[in-house]
């Protein structure tokens, strides 16, 4: 009953969430808000720009990256320097470099991937200073780079596309700031803790055992961690730690942030265009996978361990409780993970080295499908506005037409540039998988042997090649090894996707729009949107089902039953 409840009230609030957050954000982005203006204008002549300068979309792909460069820059020095900066009660010193590299582009690139326990590794300056600021500067980056996809659909005949500058302040002033800090409040009203004190040492005397109790400003981080698809956690045990994730409404608070954002951008770009109905297809395609995938990984952690089957306990009521809080229980724990993993969040209130091999395998190939049902904030949309197009392309083909998407011709530069957005995460992930374990370096790493070893390889190349963060925990990833080709990983995974996205938004906004005839191909009913899921499937299906055979399938069949 808990788990249907949770179920129901996540489907009401997203609906209205999708409603009017979408149209808040297409408002925000078309410069119709201004209640904090007073605050947006002196930010804008600091910058040395305004809402007028628009820049071409080379000139946003720039700006951007010049931005994220700093941004990596900035954050791997405060890391570096933790030991000689203020908000330090543990009097942590300096990071390692190559842990700091890895850190500071994971934190940049919305994958918050952590080689580190954060209570044991970061001050609470590097914290809040730097890894909880690209907390809310990430997600802003990404929701730009869609609403420059959106414009391009929108605008005809444009050879600009939008301000970098412009878009991730409004993002951060008017979207990211106030609902994370709404959040914020419910979570420490709730038992998040959130303090700049130091760490509470307690002694037992009639057991003679002395505990250090780590603290700190956790709760308002939490917020953003889960609004901004972030995922890196205050605590090494993320949300399964009760100082992060209290009660049963911040478990749900949690879910409903991930989901929140991604999910209404689609009607963000239904309003943009002037479609909501467009906006209507791309959410159905992104909730008909995402439900099929919590139904399967929550039937698989229901069902037991198979290793605890194997010890002689056959009867498994409460499901596979291996790895999870017991507050939370099988099912609610793998909603929480396929949320976190369709998104690119990356958070968990359970250890996903602990689910059932087919649990696992919903997890890994939620990443695997490209995190676009609904995926994360900004990329979720732009990814599958890419597949899109290609599914658009493959329509026009069957009909025998020129393809069109929203009156705009669909060409070779088009069909090009998707193609290069979708298939750079899997050739990334597949490439530095075959290096992992071709080395002695990549095959010390996984805890375990077999095919459980090689999971825990490719679940965290996986991991990081989408920008999820999220991990298996077996493998041991503060190595030099894996710290280098990770970081690899995260800026191929994030970069290589964004810029052929913006380079569409570009090609598509210096573009006609085409009038619509009885030949035209739809892309509002119910046929593309099953011709959309299956171009997601094929392309995930073709890339990485002999990968995912080596691991989960061929896991779960070594217990002489597929479920």
């Amino acid at each position: 009953m808990g788990f249907t409840w949770t179920i129901v009230t996540l489907v009401v609030a997203l609906a209205i969430t999708w409603r009017y957050l979408g149209s808040y954000m297409a408002s925000v982005f078309e410069g119709r808000v201004h209640f904090l203006g007073w605050l947006e204008r002196p930010i804008y002549r600091v910058l040395g720009t305004s809402p007028e300068h628009e820049q071409t979309w080379k000139r946003y792909a720039g700006a951007m990256i010049v931005f994220s460069a700093v941004s990596i820059s900035v954050t791997y020095l405060i890391v570096r320097i933790q030991g000689s900066l203020p908000f330090n009660p543990q009097h942590l010193g300096a990071v390692a470099p190559a842990l700091s590299f890895n850190t500071a582009v994971s934190f940049v690139t919305n994958t918050n991937w952590q080689n580190y326990g954060g209570e044991t590794t970061m001050s609470y300056f590097s914290q809040f200073g730097a890894l909880a600021v690209q907390q809310f500067v990430s997600p802003a980056v990404g929701i730009a780079v869609a609403i420059v996809l959106v414009r391009g659909f929108a605008r005809r005949e444009s050879s600009t596309v939008g301000n970098f500058w412009v878009d991730i302040t409004r993002c951060l002033l008017y979207i990211l700031t106030p609902i994370a800090f709404l959040a914020g409040i419910v979570f420490v009203a709730q038992g998040a803790v959130q303090t700049l004190a130091g760490p509470v040492v307690v002694h037992d005397a009639l057991n003679r055992v002395t505990q250090t109790i780590p603290r700190g400003p956790i709760g308002f981080m939490e917020a953003i961690k889960q609004l901004g698809t972030n995922g890196g956690g205050f605590l090494n045990a993320n949300s399964a730690a009760p100082f992060e994730n209290p009660t049963a409404l911040t478990n749900w608070l949690s879910i409903y942030l991930m989901l929140a954002i991604p999910f209404a951008l689609t009607y963000t770009f239904g309003k943009m265009v002037g479609s909501v109905r467009h906006g209507a297809a791309l959410l159905a395609a992104m909730v008909l996978i995402f439900g099929a995938w919590v139904g399967f990984t929550s039937y698989a952690e229901h069902q037991g361990n198979p290793a605890v089957a194997a010890a002689g306990i056959k009867h498994q009521p409460s499901g596979n409780m291996e790895g999870k809080e017991v507050r939370f229980g099988d099912t609610s724990s793998a909603l929480f993970g396929v949320a976190a993993t369709n998104t690119s969040t990356g958070a968990a209130n359970a250890s996903y080295d602990s689910f059932t091999p087919m649990g696992g395998f919903g997890l890994l190939t939620g990443m695997m499908l490209g995190e676009v049902t609904p995926g994360g904030d900004g990329s979720g949309l732009y990814t599958l506005l890419v597949y899109a197009i290609i599914a658009v392309f493959i329509g026009g083909l069957m009909i025998g037409r020129t393809p069109e998407y929203l009156g705009k011709k669909i060409q070779a530069k088009e069909v090009k540039l998707a193609g290069m957005a979708a298939l750079i995460m899997p050739l990334t992930v597949l490439i530095i998988t075959a290096i992992a374990v071709s080395t002695h370096a990549g095959r010390a790493g996984p805890l375990n042997a077999g095919p459980h070893g090689f999971t825990e390889i490719l679940y965290a190349i996986t991991s990081q090649g989408n920008n999820n963060g999220s991990a298996f925990a077996g493998l041991t990833g503060n190595t030099a090894f894996y710290n280098v080709i990770g970081a690899i990983d995260m800026i191929l995974g994030r970069f290589a996707i964004m810029i052929p996205a913006l380079a569409l938004g570009g090609a598509l906004a210096a573009k006609k729009v085409v009038p619509t005839s009885l030949g035209t191909f739809r892309t509002d009913n119910p046929m593309f949107v099953g011709l959309v899921i299956g171009v997601i499937v094929i392309i995930g299906g073709l890339t990485f089902f002999p990968a995912v055979s080596l691991g989960p399938i061929v896991e779960q069949l070594s217990h002489g039953r597929f479920f």
